[in-house]
């Protein structure tokens, strides 16, 4: 099955399994959606929708954000990992965007890549999801499931990213990110299908027959 034939059959299952995946991340605005993305890394949607309350009661906009110490944000998002490094992102962004775009943040990947803690992935998920630009976020998980779909032989995110852009229409992307984050943790977790087990796997997995052999071994 060629490559787009592949694409097409994914899109389908996965248009069927989740018409319209929610937003994963709880949030109220671009802002604290870019803070709890920020927060998502190497962490749980799960914990950081436990943190985040904390964290927002505190301070939910960037001028409130840039009032409180980095040792106090620190000491409350340290249950979602890489707090020293975290913390200081959020500092930094926040006084980034109140200095200089007065405490909104900009619909702009760019720029939003400029920022503290913010690379390109949490720049695309909040340009899809806060913004409704077209962007494509790709994680690790992703990137696996790609791979093992036969969708893309890149050997790191960004060339998956570009692969997966080329596959499937531009207007599928925002939904189709999430689409393959809710199925690849209810269907095609990393330990739980080894490219023969869940449905999509049945019919895509390029190596079914050697994905057997070595689940046997």
């Amino acid at each position: 099955m060629i490559k787009k034939a592949r694409a097409a059959y994914v899109l389908q299952r996965l248009q069927e399994l989740y018409p319209n995946p929610p937003i994963p991340l709880d949030h109220k605005d671009p802002y604290t959606l870019l803070i709890a993305v920020l927060l998502s890394a190497q962490c749980t949607d799960v914990r950081v929708n436990q943190i985040t309350p904390t964290l927002f009661a505190r301070a939910d906009t960037p001028e409130a954000m840039v009032r409180v110490p980095v040792e106090e944000i620190r000491e409350i998002i340290r249950p979602c990992g890489l707090s020293p490094m975290k913390s200081k992102g959020i500092a930094g962004l926040s006084r980034m965007l109140v200095e200089d775009h007065g405490g909104v943040v900009p619909a702009d990947m760019a720029i939003l890549e400029t920022f503290p803690g913010v690379g390109h992935k949490t720049a695309s998920v909040v340009m899809s999801q806060a913004f409704g630009v077209p962007a494509f976020a790709v994680d690790t998980h992703i990137h696996r499931l790609a791979q093992r779909w036969g969708l893309t032989d890149g050997r790191s995110v960004v060339q998956t990213e570009r692969d997966l852009k080329r596959l499937f229409p531009e207007a599928s992307w925002n939904a189709l990110h999430l689409q393959i984050i809710y199925y690849g943790r209810e269907y095609c977790s990393a330990r739980g299908c080894d490219g023969t087990i869940c449905p999509i796997c049945r019919t895509l997995y390029p190596n079914r027959q050697r994905a057997a052999k070595v689940n046997k071994a």
